[in-house]
């Protein structure tokens, strides 16, 4: 039972010194563990080209509008934004004839996808969809829009659920 004693005190020992060494390190690299009255976060002296004044050099508050632009292009997100944008003014970039006719589906790699009202609708749009890309890379200020792909209406299903029966579908459900 000794024998046990004394490796369970060692363990222990070993643990402790391990912990220390891992402390050590951790202030070594200025993570500093918890902050306590010893610790040096909290501490601005200490810092190099730190400030003691609460509003001084570098602290200037910062209105948020002025930094939404620098954060979306840090993210990569301007394109999808401006993309955005254009669907939200869809009515006054292609005239409001065209946009109660078709919607915007979805934008990628290029594709602008517009989904129309009726297959006449939709001929309509691949005829003009040339003037719409023009217009549309007009209002990026860039060419973002390299095709545009129209879809026709979508057709109404009647499979209700997942499983159906093949055949004429529904016949004498009118009247």
């Amino acid at each position: 039972m000794g024998e046990k004693d004394d490796e369970a005190v060692d363990a222990a020992a070993q643990a402790r010194k391990a912990m220390e060494r891992a402390r050590k390190a951790a202030r070594g690299q200025g993570t500093g563990g918890r902050a306590g009255p010893g610790s040096s976060r909290g501490k601005r002296a200490g810092r190099p080209g730190a400030d003691p004044v609460p509003y001084g050099r570098g602290r200037e508050p910062v209105s948020i509008g002025d930094e939404i632009p620098e954060f979306t292009e840090r993210m990569g997100w301007t394109e999808r934004i401006e993309i955005a944008s254009i669907g939200a003014r869809w009515g006054e970039i292609v005239g409001e004839d065209i946009a109660r006719h078709c919607t915007v589906v979805s934008f990628d790699d290029g594709v602008l996808i517009l989904q129309a009202s009726s297959t006449a609708w939709a001929e309509q749009l691949r005829v003009v969809s040339g003037k719409i890309r023009q217009r549309v890379n007009e209002e990026l200020g860039r060419p973002v829009v390299s095709t545009i792909r129209v879809q026709r209406p979508s057709t109404r299903s009647w499979n209700k659920g997942p499983r159906s029966v093949k055949g004429r579908g529904p016949r004498d459900t009118y009247g």
